[in-house]
């Protein structure tokens, strides 16, 4: 490798208690080049910032992005949708085409929202007039 090619892979290095105690300074440096992050002296992790590249801006890349975090816990619906550069009635849209439901709920959660949702119809509708 010639040297302008080993410049072009300027890594940087944090502890993970340096990562623990300034992570804004990692997550800058990751913006420019790959940092790896050391556990013991040992190579743990690598943080690649996403705007390397255009990486973000391909297409599909954020909703699949905002898709898989969204399937696995990790964002709510409103801010997997934001993530997407969606509003989030397309974005439930998108999940529905992709088999994945927008609400997760339990049987006995979806039976005490049905309860919830009967008693509030019954204490809203008019009462018949004698």
């Amino acid at each position: 490798p010639t040297q302008s090619s080993l410049e072009a892979w300027a890594m940087h290095a944090v502890s993970v208690s340096g990562l623990k105690h300034n992570p804004a300074d990692a997550l800058r440096q990751a913006r420019s080049s790959p940092v790896v992050v050391l556990n013991r002296d040992h190579p743990d992790a690598v943080l690649i910032g996403l705007e390397q590249g255009g990486v973000l801006q391909a297409p599909g890349v954020r909703a699949a992005l905002a898709t898989a975090l969204f399937r696995d816990g990790e964002l709510s619906l409103a801010r997997a949708a934001r993530v997407a550069e969606m509003d989030v009635a397309s974005f439930i849209a998108h999940l529905g085409r992709l088999g994945i439901p927008a609400i997760r709920l339990t049987a006995a959660e979806a039976n005490a929202d049905l309860d919830t949702l009967e008693q509030w119809l019954q204490s809203s509708s008019p009462t018949p007039a004698h």
